[in-house]
């Protein structure tokens, strides 16, 4: 009794179980039950097991370009398409690891497959994938996606997801294959030059902008140490100058953004004029006042209780010639002043015997003071100087001097075709320092674009043969190439912000 009781009870839980299941699933029953033998029967549907992916306009749309697919564009293989992600990069929404997987499946297709009449599909399983890139499916899987998203790969999936596929023996061609399938990147290809464009040109302003920065961090550098060795200010106001450069002085990383480097620019470019302005004022201060006791100095019949111009000591001083010139003047001196008929001769042939002196006997005093050089400064002259001059200058824990230049205008002469005896020539005439202008100068001439000078040694000879007849004005040409430059550079920024 107790053993045909348990049965009917069994058979009642199943058959509620099965009639529960099926009205969960929304399963329509068909035939009744026979209380008798507690029986049903079902008609059930047919049930498939496994997932698919999930379908979308994005997935619609590169199946598609998949199926229209023609081959790639005549002189274009598959390398370069991987190029120009590689070069885009991040801007593109490509990372190091997309990129990585993407090299990855590059190699595992052949030119054939990017040809008409054919697609390259990657058939390697999931699981070798993951054992060569060292990482798990799931990871696979992930980075594929994202490929995916970034329009670069879709997928030719199987009716199990299993990915295989076959080659021919003889053509190499694809016959069939299941798995990765890279042909939107050929139709990525135009967006992929556009965005490089974009990125190589945020690159540039990005550079551009560092470069100004550079500049700028140089001149405040410089002028504030030239502040400082020259107590031009008290020291409260070089601390001053330092705390506002300190916060700017941050050094400059890839990572910045355009943005933040303009923003520092404008800053350095602030603090750049407001040093500019000590400068002024320091000029105005010191510039010498007119008092109404005034000689002219130019007046060569009148002798001055104080000269104002020295004449530099040179070898001629002490030559054997003007000595004696200055006992045979002195001579006639005497002479003059016993007679006065005689005194007049005697003028009259000194006259002649000037006259007919050489142009090479003016003395250098009066050739640099043609030139300007005397107010020319070492700051001037390490702006005017090209980077390839810089090279030569010596790198010392001191101040800047004239013979930094000097020496740097020595070695570089031979570069540019200087001649042993044209550099003495030169230093005879203008004296080192002014020698060491003018083959910065030749050195800048020879660096432009427009109207370059293609023998730097004859343009050389040339100013100084214009320097021996007072024709040469240094600093009119070291202010005019300062000029120049500065106007470039806002010309320059000015086509950078444009374009950006």
């Amino acid at each position: 009794m107790q053993t045909v009781f348990l049965c009917l009870f069994t058979s009642f839980l199943k058959t509620s179980y099965i009639e529960r299941k099926c009205e969960e699933a929304g399963f329509e029953k068909l035939v009744a039950i026979d209380t008798m033998q507690h029986t049903s029967q079902y008609n059930l549907p047919d049930i498939r097991h496994g997932g698919g992916r999930i379908s979308s306009a994005k997935l619609r749309n590169t199946i598609e370009q998949c199926e229209d697919f023609t081959g790639l564009e005549e002189g274009v293989n598959r390398y370069d398409l991987l190029l120009l992600v590689k070069r885009a990069g991040k801007h593109c929404g490509f990372s190091s690891k997309m990129i990585q997987l993407l090299d990855y499946y590059m190699a595992y297709t052949r030119d054939i497959d990017w040809e008409q009449g054919s697609r390259p599909i990657v058939y390697q399983s999931l699981s070798r994938t993951a054992l060569d890139m060292g990482v798990s499916e799931r990871q696979i899987q992930r980075l594929e996606q994202s490929l995916f998203e970034a329009g670069a790969i879709t997928w030719n999936d199987s009716g199990n997801h299993r990915r295989y596929g076959q080659r021919c023996e003889e053509s190499g061609q694809i016959l069939y294959a299941f798995g990765v399938d890279l042909t939107p990147l050929a139709y990525l290809r135009a967006e992929l030059k556009a965005k490089l464009e974009e990125k190589q040109l945020y690159d540039r302003a990005w550079m551009e902008t560092k470069r100004q920065i550079s500049y700028y961090r140089r001149q405040i550098r410089s002028m504030i140490l030239e502040l400082e060795e020259g107590a031009l200010i008290s020291d409260k106001e070089i601390n001053l100058l330092e705390a506002d450069y300190a916060p700017i002085s941050m050094q400059i990383r890839a990572h910045m953004d355009l943005k933040s480097l303009r923003s520092l620019l404008e800053s350095h470019k602030e603090l750049h004029g407001n040093i500019i302005g000590l400068f002024e004022e320091q000029v105005t201060h010191n510039e010498p006042k007119e008092t109404d006791k005034a000689s002219c100095t130019n007046d060569t019949n009148v002798t001055h209780y104080k000269y104002t111009t020295h004449k530099k000591s040179n070898k001629l001083d002490h030559s054997r010639d003007e000595a004696q010139s200055f006992q045979e003047s002195s001579s006639q001196s005497s002479e003059l002043q016993r007679d006065n008929l005689e005194q007049v001769d005697r003028s009259k042939l000194s006259k002649e015997s000037r006259e007919h002196k050489p142009d090479q006997d003016e003395s250098e005093e009066t050739l640099i003071h043609k030139t300007g050089l005397q107010h020319v400064t070492l700051k001037q002259l390490l702006n005017v100087s090209s980077s390839r001059f810089k090279e030569h200058l010596p790198i010392a824990a001191r101040p800047m001097n004239h013979g930094d230049f000097i020496e740097a205008a020595y070695q570089l002469k031979g570069h540019l075709g200087i001649s042993q005896n044209s550099w003495g020539y030169a230093c005879l005439t203008l004296g080192r320092i002014g020698a060491a202008v003018c083959v910065i100068l030749t050195d800048q001439a020879n660096l432009r674009i427009e109207n370059r000078v293609m023998k730097p040694g004859a343009y050389f000879n040339a100013m100084i043969a214009r320097a021996r007849v007072g024709e040469l004005k240094l600093q009119q040409s070291v202010m005019g190439h300062l000029k120049r430059e500065f106007s470039n550079d806002d010309e320059q920024k000015q086509e950078c912000s444009q374009k950006v």
